[in-house]
């Protein structure tokens, strides 16, 4: 699997300086789980994003404008919970050097854990702004340790910048990233929204358990194998 995940990234980073191992393709589930959980939180919570906050920035101004299809205590919660998945990630300690996966395991994992609580809660009954909080908490998570990876072209939650340098830049190896990663949330977005229309949110949440739980796993395999690869001792 490390094998094949590596041929995947020298594909997207042909000629890209630093070594970036597995990440490209773990960064690309991302994407696509960002898809995901946005169109459970867009279609199925009240019209508010846990994952693109500038969004719920903008919906809050409609909102206290007098718009009534959007709630400004959603937006006020996503956007809190999301702040407070950032500051926690951001309070973890580096990892050492060579060991970036294993931080990047353990956030990607309590991603997964609460993306996990949030299908609970919705089989629960429970009420749209528990979901909220839980997913945009998740997606904090995500996006600090995304930030700290610092992967070029794979922010995995937003795609202005990514679509400015589509069509700003001359074509070469970071146009292949850049097009993964539109493709990527944008399946993401098409399978979260097919699986939440005609499913319910419990259908579009199951696979992004799935999918964060299979990053997890591939990432923290990786780390472990990485010092061995190198000819050190693996603790």
């Amino acid at each position: 699997m490390d094998a094949f995940l590596g041929r995947v990234a020298a594909r997207l980073f042909p000629g890209a300086p630093g070594d970036h191992g597995v990440l490209p393709p773990l960064l690309l589930a991302l994407t696509f789980v960002t898809g995901l959980v946005d169109a459970v939180s867009y279609l199925g919570l009240g019209h508010v994003f846990v994952a693109n906050m500038t969004g719920n920035v903008v919906f809050l101004g409609f909102a206290l404008a007098g718009d009534r299809e959007l709630s400004a205590v959603a937006s006020l919660l996503a956007v809190g919970a999301f702040l407070t998945g950032a500051l926690a990630g951001g309070r973890l300690p580096v990892s050492p050097a060579g060991r970036p996966l294993r931080l990047f395991a353990l956030l990607v994992g309590a991603h997964a854990v609460l993306v996990a609580g949030a299908l609970a809660a919705d089989l629960a009954g429970a009420s749209a702004y528990v979901l909220v909080v839980l997913l945009a908490f998740g997606m904090g998570l995500q996006n600090t340790v995304v930030r700290r990876m610092a992967v070029p072209d794979f922010t995995t939650t937003v795609l202005t910048l990514t679509l400015t340098g589509l069509a700003a830049d001359r074509p070469g190896a970071a146009t292949v990233r850049r097009l993964a990663s539109v493709v990527a949330m944008f399946l993401g977005a098409l399978a979260g929204g097919l699986l939440q229309i005609h499913h319910g949110s419990a259908a579009a949440l199951a696979p992004a358990v799935v999918l964060l739980a299979a990053v997890t796993a591939v990432a923290a395999r990786s780390s472990g194998a990485a010092p061995a690869a190198r000819g050190e001792a693996a603790p």
